[in-house]
């Protein structure tokens, strides 16, 4: 009897949704339907020479936590499915995956250029921590391209930038970096946090490497830490693997199981996120003690355009600007009551900061408002409560301004 059963399907080739509830799955002897829990840092060899084989490489299978562990594995797996990427790292925080990132394929007397528009901690890295090692930097308006290029020095090897940018939600055009990257023999890494791998794929566009603090969507739900980085398996081989096993960021299994069931619904919380994030966009333009809200597929955003043509959605985060400066921030972030207080992002609750007092807050303020951080700048992330109750809640603070 002939089976006339087609081929079955590689998981690369399904779509997002499905490679988030099964990509990467390893199950035990047991058939478990969720994913397993490894809490072990260490594992047992078969006898004296498998130890050796795994140690050389010879053999496959896992030495110790701190460089593989079946449950985090399977988080790395997934999280390369959906981003389409050959292969991913997990850390345990966000940052440790940006500083991985750059610290991994950097030596003294190399030379980055970033955009300025960068989160707090990013830009730490970039002007404080690297030149500790030798790595000099040179920060760039990253919309401007020309200023990419005038930037680019003979020892220039890596260019790093956020898109949208954090908290101002610019927008820059990742392919044209990544082909004046490419133009001088250097790499390209994009922090891909705010587009989430649903709505932005910056490998498609030229990127080499993409980092995320999985903090963010990928938990969703303000449970745990992580961060992940991305690429080719070359780039990741040559430059993340061996940094990775020896200075030891390590991603606890626990943390890559949580991530593991929070990616099976990630397309739905986000997806709604966005929703609601439109709609509040929209209403927070019509408030009189709004000056200004930034939010990337409303027309008014500067670089609408070029958001419409590289994500798929304009994300979860809204950011508005309030007449009255401090005071009017305060007043409106203190007479919230269903929008929380903290300084997350992507969480299925709504939540609010004041940049320029937290996030940003060590960057002296003339730095900040060169950066275009204003002292009433107001960072909203959108979450996944009933609209007409956040529309409310944000109709009151407003109010109170």
């Amino acid at each position: 009897m002939t089976d006339n059963k087609p081929p079955r399907k590689s998981m690369r080739e399904l779509r997002p949704a499905t490679r988030l509830v099964h990509g990467g799955t390893m199950r035990s002897q047991f058939g478990e339907m969720s994913e397993a829990l490894f809490l072990t840092q260490g594992f047992a060899y078969e006898s004296m020479e498998q130890a050796e084989a795994r140690f050389t490489g010879a053999s496959p299978g896992f030495q110790y936590s701190r460089f593989g562990n079946p449950t985090v594995a399977m988080f790395e797996e997934r999280m390369a499915l959906l981003e389409g990427a050959e292969a991913a790292r997990a850390t345990a925080t966000g940052m440790a995956a940006v500083t991985a990132s750059m610290l991994g394929q950097l030596r003294a007397g190399d030379h980055v250029v970033a955009a300025k528009a960068l989160f707090g901690s990013c830009r730490f890295i970039v002007e404080d921590l690297l030149p500790c090692y030798g790595i000099a930097s040179t920060l760039v308006d990253g919309s401007d391209l020309a200023q990419w290029r005038s930037a680019i020095r003979p020892n220039t090897k890596v260019f790093f930038l956020e898109s949208p940018t954090n908290p101002q939600l610019e927008i820059i055009d990742i392919q044209a970096v990544a082909e004046i990257a490419h133009s001088v023999g250097g790499t390209l890494v994009v922090d891909n946090v705010f587009a989430t791998p649903l709505l932005q794929s910056p490998l498609k566009l030229g990127a080499d490497c993409v980092v995320y603090s999985a903090t963010k969507h990928v938990d969703g739900q303000g449970r745990v830490l992580g961060g992940c980085i991305l690429g080719s398996e070359e780039f990741i081989m040559k430059n993340i693997h061996n940094f990775l096993r020896q200075t030891g960021p390590a991603m606890s299994p626990f943390n890559a199981w949580v991530m593991l069931k929070s990616l099976e619904t990630l397309p739905l919380r986000v997806m709604q996120q966005v929703r609601n994030a439109e709609r509040v966009a929209d209403f927070l333009a019509e408030q009189k003690s709004v000056e200004r809200v930034l939010y990337p597929w409303r027309k008014d955003h500067p670089q609408h355009e070029l958001a419409r043509r590289q994500m798929s959605a304009g994300g979860t985060v809204v950011v508005l600007d309030l007449v009255g400066g401090k005071e009017a921030a305060f007043r409106f972030g203190n007479a919230l009551e269903v929008v929380k207080l903290s300084n997350n992002l992507g969480d299925s609750k709504s939540i609010l900061t004041h940049p320029a007092t937290t996030t940003h807050q060590r960057i002296p303020r003339a730095t900040r408002e060169d950066m275009g951080i204003g002292e009433g700048m107001l960072r909203l992330s959108v979450g996944l409560e009933d609209i007409d109750d956040l529309l409310e809640d944000l109709k009151a603070a407003a109010d109170a301004v």
